[in-house]
């Protein structure tokens, strides 16, 4: 049976978005090739059709989890009144909703550390979907100048990621809204 041009493309994706949700929710070792080729409803063997590798395979997933939050921060960032962009994404990252799920929420609060214990072929990649990221987000950021924006950046969002990882490890959603409210609190008046 012969597919369209394109359906290669569109399983390809479909892999990619599928192991993006589930590298997200379970962590990268959560992301077994037979999981990730389950998931979309094709076999183990048909994965080095799509994928050189499974570290291949990672990084796009990676780069379509930050691609898929930073286009939910930008367009909260979008709708809000001029001068309030950095608070509207604050708002909608310190979000029960974004706490409570990691499947589709930002990298770096899901997994950060094991990215932070990649081995070195993995480094530069994964620094550069960092960095695509705060390209991103730094239009948005207080500040006049870029170094003042940038300095935002890294303190806005390193708040936000602790603040997120914390609200996820207890078991109320009380206590988590008191932790997310706390770090909201914190930001929306240091800047």
């Amino acid at each position: 049976m012969r597919y369209r041009p394109e359906h290669k493309g569109e399983i390809h994706q479909k892999i990619v978005r599928d192991a993006s949700r589930r590298v997200r929710a379970e962590g990268i070792t959560g992301a077994a090739v037979s999981a990730v080729m389950r998931d979309a409803g094709l076999t183990h063997g048909g994965f080095y059709k799509h994928f050189g590798s499974k570290d291949e395979l990672l990084m796009e997933s990676l780069s379509e989890a930050f691609r898929e939050i930073a286009d939910r921060l930008a367009q909260a960032a979008e709708k809000s009144q001029p001068g309030t962009a950095w608070k509207a994404i604050v708002k909608t990252y310190l979000s029960p909703e974004h706490c409570d799920h990691a499947e589709c929420g930002c990298p770096l609060a899901a997994i950060a550390p094991e990215l932070a214990r990649a081995d070195k072929a993995m480094k530069a990649p994964i620094f550069g979907e960092l960095t695509k990221y705060k390209s991103r987000m730094l239009p948005f950021m207080p500040g006049r100048r870029t170094a003042d924006k940038e300095s935002a950046f890294f303190s806005i969002f390193s708040t936000m990621i602790g603040a997120i990882e914390i609200a996820r490890m207890l078991p109320e959603p009380a206590m988590r809204e008191k932790v997310l409210a706390s770090a909201r609190d914190f930001l929306l008046h240091s800047f």
